[in-house]
């Protein structure tokens, strides 16, 4: 069947971009189209120096069904070292939402599996509506997780919490996704939600938004010295902020 639309939309509203998937037909199932126009569309968010927030959005009932498998590995007789380049190539078309440097929103209105999850992941916050349900089912169909996923699981749920939930591949439902810190936000209409959000971040300088990601990246990967040493060079340059002066002018003084 030929398609005439596009499989992933990039709409602009003010200074928030949201990439919506765009094959309700299919759960938003992941194939190679699909994936190059997503990383075209991370990229060209990349560069529009106009652009202060990112929500990331399935269109219909589903967020993302996960990968059309066949499709996603092509010939899997090649040695492993030859899929593994390939695969590395299909995690950077989405893994590309975690080096932005602007705050991402992943609205998650209903199924987000495997691959689908992942690209949820990540984004710096989830909003999960009440039939959200997130999938780390490949040991079920006897695949190793890849994607990022056991980083980003580990991430959000620790690493107790994360093994367990890739070793038994069960769906977890929209509530328990909030007890266990897979998503942040619990919304009956997750992507008005977002919008609220990347509105809010939108308004604020893009600089305190991009430092403070920085700060938190820095938290996790380094010691209290270098966390403190960032954050020490980023709250003085913060400090000069218009936003920083109006506070003072207003409310700073006794």
């Amino acid at each position: 069947m030929t398609r005439t639309e596009d499989l992933v939309l990039l709409e602009r509203e003010g200074a928030v971009r949201t990439i919506r998937l765009n094959a309700p037909e299919r759960r938003n199932a992941l194939d190679a189209d699909l994936l190059r126009e997503l990383a075209a569309a991370i990229a060209a968010v990349r560069v529009d120096g106009d652009a202060r927030a990112l929500i990331v959005a399935g269109a219909g009932k589903s967020f993302c069904a996960g990968a059309d498998l066949g499709g996603m590995f092509g010939d899997i007789t090649r040695p492993v070292h030859e899929l593994r380049r390939h695969l590395k190539g299909v995690y950077g078309s989405f893994l590309g939402i975690r080096d932005l440097t602007i705050p991402t929103i992943a609205a998650v209105q209903g199924a987000a599996v495997g691959a689908g999850m992942n690209i949820a992941l990540a984004c710096d916050i989830v909003v999960a509506g009440p039939r959200a349900a997130f999938g780390p089912t490949f040991a079920e169909i006897g695949l190793h997780p890849g994607g990022g996923c056991s980083f980003m699981l580990t991430e959000r749920m620790g690493p107790a919490q994360a093994t367990a939930a890739l070793l038994s591949g069960d769906i977890i439902k929209a509530d328990n996704a909030i007890r266990l810190g897979l998503a942040n936000l619990l919304a009956d209409e997750p992507e008005t939600k977002a919008r609220e959000l990347a509105a809010k971040f939108a308004a604020r300088s893009p600089e305190l938004n991009a430092n403070i990601k920085r700060s938190v990246q820095i938290a996790t990967t380094s010691d209290l010295a270098t966390s403190v040493d960032f954050e020490s060079w980023a709250q003085a340059s913060s400090v000069g902020s218009d936003e920083f002066r109006s506070y003072l002018d207003n409310f700073g003084k006794a």
